[in-house]
Parts: C-alpha cells; structure tokens; sequence
C-alpha cells in the first residue's frame, strides 16, 4: 500500500516563503476551507508537483513559483511503499528534483525524465492519469473518468490491475522481434551468399577443364526463361489493373446510393412513428366515453368520423411504409452489389502485389545467375582448404540462422500473448463484471437507479429502468458527480483486492459546494464518513466547509495575510 505521509510547501503560488505543512496520514477526514483564493487547492498542487513534476491544474509549470519571491519554490513528500520509506524534493528556481529511500538518495539518471521514469515506474507504481482518478475528484483541473478516450480509459484500468507490465513486455518482444527479424534477414542472406560461393567454389574445383562456356549459356536461357516470366506477370497486372478500373466505374455511385439508403432509413423511422401515433389516438377514441380534458361526453358519431379518418391515415401510411421498404431492399441490394464489386477490386489488388512481390524475386535471381555468369566469366582455381574454411563457416551460420528461427517463434509466441486481445484482453474480461457490479452498487447507494456496463473496449452502455439507452454527457451535473463517486469508490475498492496503486489518501475538491443538490450532499457526506472509517486519509476541500466542520475529524481553515496563504486555524 501506499501510505502518504505529510507535504511541505514554500513559496508555491500564494504560500510565501515558510513552510506550510500538512499531514496526510493522522487523521480520517480532514475539511480545509476558506476564501476563494486562499489557496485551499495549494494542496492538491504541492503533492502533484512533487510526484510528477507538473501542476496539476492546466498552467505553465513557472506559474507555480510565487509571484512576489519569484524563486525557492521548493515541494517535500514524505510516503512509504513496499516496507520502504520516501522523501521526494522538488523545487523551481532553482531546480530540484531528488528522491531518498530510506534517507539515502536514489541515484540520478542522466535526464529528469528517465528519473521521473523510475519514481512512476517502481516505487508509485502509477502514472499521472491513474493518480488523478484514484486519489482526486471534483477539482476544476480533474478530468472524470467517464470523460476520458477508450485509450485512456485503457491506461488507467491497466494501471489499477497492475498489468501494464505486459505492455512493456509487448513493447521489448517488439524490439526484439524487430532485431530478430534484421539478424534473420541478414544471416539468410549471409548464407545465400556462402552458399552461392562454396557451390561456385566446388564446381570450379571439379569441373576446371570444362567449357565453361556451356555453363554460361544455360544461365543466360535460364534468365531469358526468368525475363519471360516477368513479362507475363506484367501482362497480367495490366489485366487486372483494367478490370479495377473497370470495376470502380462501375461501383462510382456507391456514395450515392449510401445516402439514399440513409434517407430511406430516416423516412421509414419517420413513418414507424407517425403510425404510432395514429394507432394511440384511434385507441383513445376506442377506450374513452368523454373527454379526459373537459370532461363533456365524446358523440358517438363524432368518435366514429374521427376513428374512420385515422384508419384512413393509418391504411395511407402503412401502404407508404410497403412502399418504402421495398425501395429500401432494392438500395440494399444495390450496396450489396457494389461490395461484391469492391471485394472483387480487392481480389485484383492482391494479385497485382503478389505479382509484383514474385516479379522483384525474379530480378534478384536474375541479378545472382548475372553474377554467377561474371564469376564464370573469370574462372580461378581454390586449393581444398580454401573450399573447407567455406563449408565450416557456412554450417555455423546455418547454426546461427537456426538458433535465431526458434528464438522467433518463441518471440511470436509472446507477442501473440501480449497483444491487447491476449493476456490482457483476458484478465480485463474477468475484472469488468466485479467493476461493473461495484459501480452499480454504489449508484444505488446514491438512489441512483440505473444500470451502468463498460464494455471490453472501455465504452459506456448507460440504461434507465425502462431500457432507455443513455451516454454519460446526457446527466445532469449532479448525476455525473454520483456517477464519478461511483467510479472512484470502485477504482479504490478494484485497487485494495489487487494491492497495486492502493493508498491511504483521497482529496475531494469543492464537490459540497455546487455539483450536488441537497439530498446528494447528504448523501455525500455519509460517503465521506463511510470513507474514513474504511482506513482512508479522506481531504475536502470546500470555500464553505466550515458549514460541515462539525461532520469531519479535523478542520483545517487557510486565510490571506498581506497577500499570502497561510494556515488559521488547524
């Protein structure tokens, strides 16, 4: 677990030049208030700054030095992880970055970034985006969960399950695969070459008195042969290459088609409707005697003109929806046609490249018999030792060339397994229902009754009791509040079963103040009891938290003194 400690903070944005300092770990839940501006958020700024280097909120890192000092902002974190204690110093102006384990400083890399690398990597085991969801919420600068790409969304849930160990270890197969493949591709061709010199070789050696003429001569029939060969697979290409032309003339109005078959679309859903909504009101006249509105009695003969026009209606728009379907089939078997059509271009296309693929074999060979045909051209006699050192070198490299085969099958295998539909793919399978049911578990704490389901790619199916399909962006500010709550309370539970970025400290930014309504508040603020009592150093901060100063352990009120931040009251 990762257990925070205390921060101190000097001259960082409106805190002077003395060290305010918090502790993170003594009390269950910690309220800090205040005016606007009197850096209540400091908070949040100091421990990020500390342990990523960056603000926190989206202002260029010199804005966090005080504008009146001007310099010695200066960060220290105190946590521990792992049965290991840490300090992390940071400061602008000057520069400082340092982290100590157990009192002895960690040694530097050469750049800040593979340092930064090394702080997030293995000893916080998270990233930037994976501390902002599970340790802060509300804040203006924080970017809810729901509101991140399928991609982030990805990097936090791999974080919290503590396997992008895997992509790391895709990422190395990668290189690895990628070296692989150059040492197959160069030793392939180291043998090819020996080959072609210990044969050469051999056959001067046996065959010296022979007319080396008539060698010549079957290389250059062998070349015309190869030459020939080329000349057909450019013929075919052109062929093909003609029937595509052809074919895309012929599909030239599938965009248009496209659109009709959307419009049609649009038509049939507009028709589906108003025949809803015509068979409602002949099912009124049907049910009711008199008006539910003037209460008056409804005439017979006036309920049935009124029936008799709408099954007119009716009967119209029924015989228009026939109509539009069928011209919707013929829009649909045209779009079928033309994908036929393109899977043919396709088919082409293939064959073009594997022509052309065969055509550049072909010319190598041709270059090589070229070759073999100047070696004739100027023939030489090697002793036998000469043709021994050949076949010893070129066994060993099929040795290598061996070697470096299995090891690439090997390699594929891993990649295989480590590619995103693999091992991860799999145990975010196995995850997702226990984050789904904890999610949904908590909107029902909030009387928040709705069923809420990501899916393997990370997108949200939002449905209503009535089966109504919702997104994220279509709640109310107070519904997303309940939703992020729910989120982050699972983030945190998903984070203690895996025992991976878990820790002690939780900062909530202004979420009493605007983004709930009142039953929401007190829902709330049962969460945040509910919160510190589960072991958690719970932080709110609120402009109007000395309203609920009473509902905390422990109160914190920050004021302004001659333009600078300090602590009133604690």
């Amino acid at each position: 677990m990762l257990e925070f400690k205390t921060v101190r903070y000097k001259n960082l944005l409106s805190v002077g030049n003395w060290f305010i300092e918090i502790p993170l770990n003594q009390h269950s839940t910690t309220c800090i208030f205040g005016a606007n501006g009197v850096s209540k958020s400091t908070l949040i700024e100091s421990i990020v700054f500390a342990l990523f280097g960056k603000p926190f909120r989206n202002i260029n890192k010199p804005a966090l030095v005080n504008s009146q000092n001007k310099k010695n902002c200066l960060v220290e974190i105190e946590f521990s992880t792992n049965n290991k204690d840490y300090t992390i110093i940071r400061g602008i102006k000057p520069n400082i970055f340092e982290i100590y384990e157990n009192g002895i400083l960690v040694n530097q890399d050469s750049t800040a970034k593979d340092y930064q690398d090394y702080l997030e990597k293995f000893i916080l085991r998270m990233t930037f985006k994976s501390f902002s969801q599970i340790v802060i919420l509300g804040s203006t600068s924080y970017i809810p969960f729901m509101e991140l790409t399928p991609a982030d969304r990805r990097i936090i849930i791999e974080d919290l399950l503590d396997i992008q160990i895997f992509s790391t270890m895709s990422q190395v197969i990668k290189e690895r695969l990628t070296n692989n493949k150059t040492n197959i591709e160069h030793t392939k061709h180291k043998i090819e070459l020996l080959k072609q010199k210990y044969e050469l070789r051999k056959k001067h050696l046996e065959e010296l008195q022979k007319n080396v003429q008539i060698e010549i001569e079957s290389y250059e029939i062998e070349i015309q042969d190869n030459v020939d060969k080329i000349e057909g697979l450019l013929s075919f290409n052109e062929d093909n290459e003609a029937n595509i032309v052809a074919l895309q003339d012929d599909i030239a109005d599938k965009i248009d088609i496209e659109n009709k078959y959307k419009q049609l679309i649009k038509f049939e859903s507009q028709l589906e409707n108003n025949l809803s909504k015509l068979q409602k009101d002949v099912s009124f006249f049907n049910q009711n005697e008199t008006c539910p509105t003037c209460k008056q009695n409804i005439e017979f003969t006036f309920k049935e003109s009124e029936i008799n026009k709408l099954n007119n209606k009716i009967e119209e728009q029924q015989k228009g929806l026939e109509e539009l379907i069928k011209k919707l089939q013929e829009q649909k078997n045209r779009l079928n046609e033309i994908s036929d059509q393109q899977s043919k271009i396709q088919d082409y296309q293939i064959d073009i490249a594997s022509n052309n693929s065969q055509i550049t074999e072909i010319q190598r060979y041709i270059s090589k018999l070229q070759k073999k045909i100047e070696e004739l051209q100027k023939p030489r006699v090697l002793d036998e030792q000469e043709l021994k050192t050949l076949e010893t070198d070129l066994n060993n490299i099929i040795v290598t060339y061996d070697e470096l085969s299995e090891e690439r099958r090997y390699l594929e295998t891993g990649f295989i397994l480590l590619k995103e539909n693999g091992v991860k793919a799999k145990i975010v399978a196995n995850y997702l229902p226990i984050i789904n049911k904890l999610i949904n578990k908590y909107l029902e704490e909030f009387d928040f009754f709705v069923n809420f389901n990501l899916n393997e790619e990370f997108k949200e199916e939002i449905r209503a009791r009535y089966k109504d399909v919702f997104s994220y962006q279509s709640f109310s500010d107070g519904e997303k509040m309940r939703i992020n709550l729910s989120i982050l309370q699972t983030w945190r539970q998903i984070s203690r079963l895996k025992n991976s970025v878990n820790t002690n400290l939780l900062i909530i930014d202004e979420l009493l103040d605007n983004a709930l309504d009142s039953s929401g508040t007190e829902v709330a603020l049962g969460l945040i009891d509910r919160l510190g009592k589960e072991g958690n150093n719970l932080f709110v901060l609120s402009p109007k938290g000395e309203i609920y100063s009473d509902r905390f352990e422990h109160v914190i009120k920050f004021e302004k003194v001659r333009g600078f931040s300090r602590i009133a009251k604690s």
